[in-house]
C-alpha cells in the first residue's frame, strides 16, 4: 500500500485544530488504485493485533519445518512490534530466530534487532576518539593545503587514520548495536518500518504549517503580502538553523532507530555540505573559480547570509539617497556620520525589534545567540535580509516604503522623509538646463563626452558638477564641486553590484560575493574605466593654463563615482545598470581567470600560511616602512615586506596602504610560492578555451592602436 496523509478540521468553525488523517492505496485487480476505507484500514490493524509468538502455539511453531518457519520469519521482517510498559515499547523486526539451547525447556524465539547507539555513548562521544579526530582532521587539512607533501607527513597522516579505526572497531565504541529481545508479551501490530517513516516526518510538516501561518502575521506588521513564501523564510533562517523533529531530537532519533527503516536510502548525504561549507582555502579557490550563470539561478544555499548581503546594500542606498536629497549643503563627512547612525547594527536591531523578528527568526537553540547582544546582531541580519527580499520580490519602492514606516512613526516627519526634494540644480531650471551650453564652453565640451558615452543629459550642469574636483571653488554653474556625488555614487555602484552578483552567482556565500565586489569597484578598477572613458579630459580643474592633467587612482575613482550619482539623478537607477552592465560585469571574467579577486596583501598571507608546519605558528609577512621623500601633500613611501626574516619585496606608493600593496604584488611576482602555482594550473585546467580566447582579445586590443597608427600615417 502507499501512504499519503490529510490535514483535515477536527471540528466546524474551529480553523485552528485539525487531525491529520492517513490513507492507504491499493493496487486492484484491474491495474487501478483504490483508496482504502477507514473501515477496512481498522479491520486489517484489528485482524493483525494479535500476539508474535501465542505460548499455545509455541511447541507447534519450534516443530515446524525449516521452509514454513523461513515463510513466517520472513512476514514478520521490517515488521513493529510492540510490549507495552516495556522501554522502548515498540522494535522493528529484523529478523526472527528459534534457538533451543535446552531441548527440556521450550524458549520463546528471539528477536533480533540491528540499533545504532546514540552518538555520545558511541566512539564519535569518547574523548580520546575527538581529540585524536581533531589532530587528524587539522594534519590532513594542513597537507591538502599544502603545495609539496612529504612522505614522513603521509605516514603520520596514516598511522593517525589506522589509531582512529581501532577505537571504532571495539565492541563498546561501534555505533552499530545488535540487541536480542525474547518474543514472549510481544504483539503484532501490522504496521510496518515505512509507516514509521512518514509518520516522523509528520512533526516536521506540522512545524511548517505552523510556521507559515505565523509568517502571515508578519505581512501585516510589514506591509506587503510575499508572494513567494519560501523566500521570506529564507530572510528569517539563521545560518545556525537546522530542520529537527518539532521535539526533543533525540527522542526522534531513537524513534527512527528503533522503527523506522533499517537502511533508509536519501540520496546523497554530500549535497547538504556541499553548499555548507565556507572555510579553506582550497574550497575559497574552488568556489572563486567558477563563472558566473547567464541567466539568472536560484540558490541552494539555505539561511539568509546572501540576502542580508543584498539588504545591507539597499538599505545603504536608502539612506545615501535620503540624506543626499534632504541635506543639499552637508559635506560628504557629514552626510557619512549620519548614514552611519541609521545603518549600524544597533539602530537596525531596534528597527528589527518593531516588527518582532526575534519572533520569526528560526535559529538554533544554543550559546551562540544567548547574549543579548548577538541575539540584536543577528536580528539586524535578519532586518537587512528581510529589506533584501522584499527588495528581490517587490521593488525598491517597496523596499523604501517599509525602511520609511519603520525609520518614522510620526507621519509628518515620514513624509519628509519619503518625499525628498530634487537636486538644486533641477530646482533652478525645472525642464532643462542645456539651453545655457550655448554661452557656457565648460558645458560645450562636455557635449563630446555626452556623444562619446551615447548619453544626452537633461541637466547637463549635473555632469559638469561630477567632473568638478574639489580644488574649484564655488561657481555658479556647477554650485560646488563632486565630493558629495562621490558619496552617492559608492552607494549606487555597490547596490547595482551587489544585485548583479547576488542573482548570477547562486553558490557563492556572502563572503565569496563580497570578494568579488571588492575587485569590481575598489578604486583600481574604476579608475581604469575612467580612463577607458577618457574622463580625466573632461575633469574641471582651477588650472588656467588649460593643459592636460595627470590624475591620481583615487580622483579618477571618484570622478566614476560622481559620473555614476549624476546618471542616476538626471536619468534613473536602470542607466547606472546598463553602464555597469557594458563598463563593469564583462570584467569579473577576467577577475576570475586571473584569480583577481583578492587584494595582494591578502594573496600574500594566504600563500604565507601554506607554508606553515605542524605544531607551530604560522609565519605571516612583516612590512616595515623604509622611506618617506616629498612634501606633506605630496609625499611618496617606499615600503618592504619580510617572511621569515627574509626581504621578499618592496614597493612605493603615494600612502603606506598602496606602498604595501605594491610590495605583495612585487614578492607574488618574485618570490615561488608553490601556492599560486597550484592555482594557476587549477585555473589552466578548468578553463584552458577560456583563457586562450581571453589572452587572444587582450593582443588582439593591444595591436589595434598600433594598426590604427600605422594606417593614419
Amino acid at each position: 500500500p502507499c501512504l499519503h496523509f490529510h490535514i483535515c478540521n477536527w471540528l466546524p468553525g474551529a480553523s485552528e485544530m485539525f487531525i491529520i488523517l492517513s490513507s492507504f492505496v491499493t493496487s486492484t485487480i484491474y491495474g487501478g488504485k483504490e483508496v482504502l476505507s477507514m473501515h477496512q484500514i481498522l479491520l486489517y490493524l484489528l485482524r493483525c493485533s494479535k500476539a508474535l509468538v501465542p505460548e499455545e502455539e509455541i511447541a507447534n511453531m519450534l516443530q515446524w519445518e525449516e521452509l514454513e518457519w523461513q515463510k513466517y520469519a520472513e512476514e514478520c521482517k521490517g515488521m513493529i512490534v510492540t510490549s507495552p510498559g516495556m522501554k522502548p515499547s515498540s522494535v522493528r523486526i529484523d529478523q526472527l530466530d528459534r534457538e533451543q539451547f535446552n531441548s527440556d525447556v521450550i524458549t520463546f524465539p528471539i528477536i533480533v534487532h540491528f540499533g545504532i547507539r546514540p552518538a555520545q555513548l558511541s566512539y564519535a562521544g569518547d574523548p580520546q576518539y575527538q581529540k585524536l579526530w581533531k589532530s587528524y582532521v587539522k594534519l590532513r587539512h594542513l597537507l591538502a593545503n599544502s603545495p609539496k607533501v612529504k612522505q614522513a607527513d603521509k605516514q603520520k597522516l596514516s598511522q593517525r587514520e589506522e589509531a582512529l579505526q581501532k577505537i571504532r572497531q571495539k565492541n563498546t565504541m561501534r555505533r552499530e548495536v545488535t540487541v536480542e529481545l525474547s518474543s514472549q508479551g510481544f504483539w503484532k501490530t501490522g504496521i510496518r518500518s515505512d509507516v514509521c517513516q512518514h509518520a516522523m516526518m509528520l512533526p516536521v510538516l506540522t512545524h511548517h504549517v505552523r510556521y507559515h501561518q505565523c509568517l502571515m502575521h508578519l505581512d501585516k506588521l510589514i506591509g506587503y503580502t510575499f508572494r513567494d513564501r519560501c523566500l521570506l523564510q529564507l530572510a528569517m533562517t539563521h545560518p545556525s538553523h537546522h530542520l529537527n523533529f518539532g521535539m526533543n531530537p533525540d527522542h526522534a532519533r531513537n524513534s527512527l532507530s528503533n522503527c523506522g527503516i533499517r537502511q533508509p536510502k536519501y540520496g546523497d548525504r554530500k549535497v547538504h555540505h556541499m553548499h555548507m561549507r565556507k572555510k579553506g582555502i582550497n574550497t575559497l579557490i574552488n568556489i572563486m573559480s567558477r563563472l558566473g550563470q547567464d541567466d539568472p539561478a536560484p540558490s541552494r544555499i539555505n539561511h539568509n547570509e546572501r540576502l542580508e548581503f543584498l539588504g545591507d546594500a539597499v538599505v545603504e542606498f536608502l539612506t545615501s539617497v535620503h540624506l543626499y536629497y534632504l541635506f543639499p549643503t552637508l559635506e560628504e563627512g557629514g552626510l557619512a556620520t549620519y548614514r552611519t547612525a541609521i545603518v549600524q547594527n544597533q539602530h537596525l536591531a531596534m528597527l528589527a525589534k518593531k516588527l518582532e523578528l526575534d519572533r520569526f527568526m528560526l535559529y538554533a537553540h544554543g550559546p551562540d545567540l544567548c547574549r543579548e547582544s548577538d541575539l540584536r546582531h543577528a536580528m539586524a541580519n535578519c532586518f537587512e535580509a528581510l529589506i533584501g527580499a522584499v527588495y528581490l520580490e517587490g521593488s525598491l519602492e517597496e523596499a523604501k516604503q517599509l525602511f520609511g514606516r519603520l525609520l518614522f512613526n510620526d507621519k509628518d516627519l515620514r513624509d519628509v522623509w519619503l518625499n525628498y526634494p530634487l537636486h538644486p540644480l533641477q530646482l533652478q531650471e525645472s525642464n532643462t538646463d542645456r539651453q545655457l551650453i550655448e554661452t557656457s564652453p565648460v558645458l560645450q565640451k562636455l557635449t563630446e563626452f555626452e556623444d562619446a558615452i551615447g548619453v544626452i543629459f537633461t541637466h547637463v550642469r549635473l555632469l559638469a558638477r561630477a567632473f568638478t574636483l574639489r580644488t574649484v571653488g564655488f561657481n555658479h554653474l556647477t554650485l560646488g564641486h563632486n565630493q558629495r556625488m562621490e558619496f552617492l555614487g559608492d552607494s549606487i555602484m555597490q547596490l547595482v553590484a551587489t544585485e548583479y552578483l547576488f542573482i548570477h552567482f547562486p553558490d557563492h556565500h556572502e563572503g565569496h560575493l563580497t570578494l568579488l565586489r571588492s575587485s569590481l569597484v575598489n578604486n583600481r578598477t574604476q579608475a581604469k574605466v575612467a580612463e577607458e572613458l577618457g574622463m580625466q579630459e573632461f575633469a574641471i580643474t582651477n588650472d588656467k593654463t588649460k593643459r592636460p592633467v595627470a590624475l591620481r587612482t583615487k580622483t579618477l575613482a571618484d570622478l566614476l563615482e560622481s559620473f555614476i550619482a549624476a546618471l542616476y539623478i538626471d536619468k534613473d537607477l536602470e542607466y547606472v545598470h546598463t553602464f555597469m552592465n557594458v563598463c563593469f560585469f564583462p570584467r569579473l571574467k577576467e577577475f576570475i581567470l586571473n584569480q583577481d579577486w583578492n587584494d595582494p596583501k591578502s594573496q600574500l598571507q594566504q600563500c604565507c600560511l601554506t607554508l606553515r608546519t605542524e605544531g607551530k605558528e604560522p609565519d605571516i609577512p612583516l612590512y616595515k616602512t623604509l622611506q618617506t621623500v616629498g612634501p606633506s601633500h605630496a609625499r611618496t613611501y617606499t615600503v618592504a615586506v619580510y617572511f621569515k626574516g627574509e626581504r621578499i619585496g618592496c614597493g612605493k606608493g603615494p600612502s603606506i596602504q598602496q606602498a604595501e600593496m605594491g610590495a605583495a604584488m612585487d614578492a607574488l611576482e618574485k618570490y615561488n610560492f608553490p601556492q599560486m602555482a597550484h592555482q594557476k594550473r587549477f585555473i589552466e585546467r578548468k578553463y584552458r578555451q577560456e583563457l586562450k580566447e581571453m589572452r587572444w582579445e587582450k593582443e588582439h586590443q593591444e595591436r589595434e592602436p598600433e594598426e590604427t597608427e600605422e594606417a593614419r600615417k
